[in-house]
């Protein structure tokens, strides 16, 4: 993996993004008492503004017009936070009291929100690149001069 990979600033702008929304999700989650998916929702769409300005100008360069990258953006942040942290929810609900028969419901929860990050980050790159910031799918700025 090269510096200059759209896989690795990806990894660098999730860093960024990372701490923005999963510390919003656990104090969320952990002091403000507010509910797993809430808490995750809120976490995720700060961390996904973030993303999509740093993923927009640094990881992609792209090129394609801003408010069509944004509706795309939104959609595809929005299937993926729908398909992991559901799909996190679901697994680590009956794998880890398999495990760890004595999980709090808190523990289960936060392991959760892990799980579901995992596979947000690799879904949402793929439809990121090839979808959203694809500047063959979406006209150029340039085209409509």
């Amino acid at each position: 993996m090269y510096p200059n990979s759209t896989f690795f600033r990806f990894l660098l702008v999730g860093i960024v993004n990372t701490i923005i929304g999963l510390s919003l999700m656990l104090a969320l989650l952990n002091w403000a008492g507010i509910g797993y998916w809430l808490s995750t929702c809120i976490g995720n769409a700060a961390g996904a503004c973030v993303s999509y300005v740093l993923n927009r100008t640094y990881t992609f360069r792209s090129d394609v017009l801003w408010w069509k990258g944004f509706v795309l953006f939104v959609l595809v942040v929005l299937g993926c936070y729908v398909i992991s942290y559901g799909l996190g929810i679901a697994l680590i609900e009956r794998a880890l009291p398999v495990i760890f028969p004595k999980a709090s419901p808190k523990i289960i929860e936060n392991t959760a929100i892990v799980a579901g990050m995992s596979m947000y980050t690799i879904i949402n790159y793929f439809f990121q690149k090839k979808l959203v910031f694809a500047s063959s799918l979406l006209k150029k700025a340039d085209d409509y001069r």
